[in-house]
């Protein structure tokens, strides 16, 4: 991937994708950004591992959770700016894709705006990495033609107009939606799609932990809270999911629910 930056330019912004967790998932592009790096602005999620292969820079963690930042975004953008211009390079570590649910786009605009250099290295996004893990293509000639990514936390969820990115040969991957995802089976069954829809959720993608669960639309919530499922993890609706290496976690608990009986 050509660069118009000078590799020995100071006083420069690289914004790199650290991959959905598993640290053997960086590219080599980025693993070259990170030895570079003299200010490490990095989020929460990413692996401990992979902060360590810029031992010779200084960390800031900006991490996220729900509801709670360490920093809001303009104050992030600033942070960036204010050690690009004492001649850093500054490289920011965020999870999976800069540019997927990463607010990398706002960064970029902040950097520019302020006319400093900026680059960006791009990372296996979430979904394609926990999906990978998971055996479950999400496009396939048989089942799904297309492929659809939302954040299931965001304002407004019940005014996002989702129509038609679920359903009959179409696979919809949810960002961000353990907390809602009542919510979501909600929002997508009243827009037609069928209650009976597998779904599939990938909690801690590539990581240790890392579990797999299948059940019905219907059941989402359901499911969510029964084998309290916790983030990060991804939502995926669609007959895709169906060829995943997943527990079918409405079977067994319909077996419990029998013998309880």
């Amino acid at each position: 991937m050509a660069t118009l930056l000078d590799p020995s330019a100071r006083g420069r912004v690289i914004l790199v994708g650290a991959g959905p967790g598993d640290p053997g998932l960086l590219t080599v592009r980025a693993v070259e950004a990170l030895a570079l790096a003299d200010v490490l602005v990095h989020d929460g999620l990413v692996d401990p591992r992979v902060l360590d292969m810029a031992p010779q820079a200084h960390r800031i963690s900006v991490a996220k959770q729900r509801d709670r930042h360490t920093l809001p975004q303009e104050a992030i953008n600033a942070l960036i700016v204010a050690h690009v211009k004492t001649g850093a390079i500054v490289v920011r570590l965020k999870g999976g894709d800069p540019f997927i649910f990463g607010r990398g786009g706002e960064e970029v605009e902040a950097v520019r705006a302020a006319g400093l250099p900026v680059e960006v290295i791009p990372g296996i996004s979430a979904a394609l990495g926990a999906a990978a893990e998971a055996m479950l293509p999400l496009t396939h000639r048989d089942w799904s033609s297309a492929v659809s990514f939302v954040a299931g936390q965001c304002k407004g969820l019940k005014d996002q107009d989702w129509s038609g990115l679920a359903g009959k040969g179409r696979t919809l991957v949810i960002y961000m939606g353990v907390a809602t995802c009542p919510d979501i089976a909600d929002k997508l069954m009243a827009d037609g799609v069928a209650p009976e829809m597998p779904v599939a959720v990938l909690e801690r993608g590539t990581l240790e932990g890392s579990r797999a669960l299948r059940t019905l639309l219907a059941d989402l919530g359901p499911m969510v809270e029964r084998e309290k499922v916790k983030s990060p993890a991804i939502i995926v609706v669609g007959e895709v999911t169906l060829l995943a290496d997943a527990e079918d976690k409405l079977l067994s608990f319909a077996r419990t629910a029998e013998m309880m009986a």
